[in-house]
């Protein structure tokens, strides 16, 4: 009897398995291998090559002059195509060490270290090549992109070894991993994105005004999404040293129109300079988030 390695992107299975190679080996196995190959591929107008034809590539690249002269199909690809530089970009402020008020569930970090290493994996998997930006209210590490298996692995034991603190700084993350692709490239960045929204602006632009494609994983845990608080309870700052006992029945409907709004004028912000945004609650099976993100990109690619 064969084992459903969708079970493996529960996030409380996920966070027993030890070592991040593994846990992002397996998301990637479980739902996104299945997808279209290429996901991050774009297009460019530079022409690098042909390379045959095999089912599931798009049509519209296919090459129909090569076709005429040798009754083969080929496909054109091109300079962006076959060389992707990406940088995963993981925030590791104090705010990311939150869980639930259990403590059962993974850590708004943790699930975005496997977010994370399930998209590096991926994207070097393809041959193309991932670099690694840490931060917190500073740039804690910038690892350049590289495709090979050894590089990866470093990667992962960064963030493995890593532990959120400090402040939030989005925008000097973002800028630092735009200063680190080499060329026109892609910058996906996991955060819970607890920052001044002109800052975050700031950053957004920095990256786009660079040429690059942003996306952005927008990182809430479960309790912030849902306010499940029900007795008095001593909220404190994990960014700095207030803190606050209140009834949260009085305070929930105007948290969570909070956060609706929050959430409301980011999206309005990544719509407005094309960028990509993926709303995750650490509830969530992350393979599942992952998957349908990937599938709707690759279909629109395809379009």
């Amino acid at each position: 009897m064969t084992t459903d390695s969708r079970t493996y992107l529960d996030p409380e299975v996920i966070e027993k398995i030890s070592g991040l190679e593994l846990k992002a080996r397996l998301i990637v196995e479980g739902f996104i291998s299945g997808l279209h190959k290429s996901p991050f591929r774009g297009s460019s107008v530079e022409f690098a090559e042909h390379r045959e034809y095999v089912p599931g590539d798009d049509m519209r690249f296919l090459d129909w002059k090569v076709f005429g002269k040798t009754d083969r199909l080929y496909i054109k690809r091109y300079e962006e195509e076959t060389n992707l530089d990406a940088h995963v970009v993981v925030d590791a402020s104090a705010s990311m060490a939150y869980d639930s008020r259990d403590h059962k569930g993974p850590s708004k970090f943790e699930y975005s270290c496997w977010g994370a290493a399930a998209i590096a994996h991926l994207i070097t998997s393809q041959q193309d090549t991932c670099g690694l930006v840490l931060f917190d209210e500073k740039i804690r590490t910038v690892m350049p992109a590289a495709s090979n298996k050894a590089h990866l692995m470093n990667r992962l034991r960064e963030l493995e070894s890593a532990d959120p603190r400090g402040g939030t700084g989005v925008a000097r993350g973002l800028g630092a991993a735009g200063e680190a692709v080499r060329r026109r490239g892609l910058v996906v960045m996991f955060s819970d994105l607890m920052d001044d929204s002109a800052e975050i602006l700031k950053g957004i632009k920095q990256v786009r005004n660079r040429g690059h494609e942003v996306l952005l994983f927008h990182v809430l845990a479960h309790d912030e999404v849902t306010f499940p608080f029900d007795r008095l309870t001593k909220f404190e700052g994990m960014e700095s040293a207030d803190e606050l006992t209140a009834d949260p029945v009085s305070l929930r409907t105007a948290y969570l129109d909070e956060v609706k709004q929050f959430r409301r004028r980011l999206r309005r912000v990544c719509l407005a300079n094309r960028i990509d945004l993926v709303e995750m609650d650490t509830a969530d099976s992350l393979g599942v988030v992952l998957s349908a993100y990937l599938a709707k990109r690759a279909a629109v690619r395809r379009r």
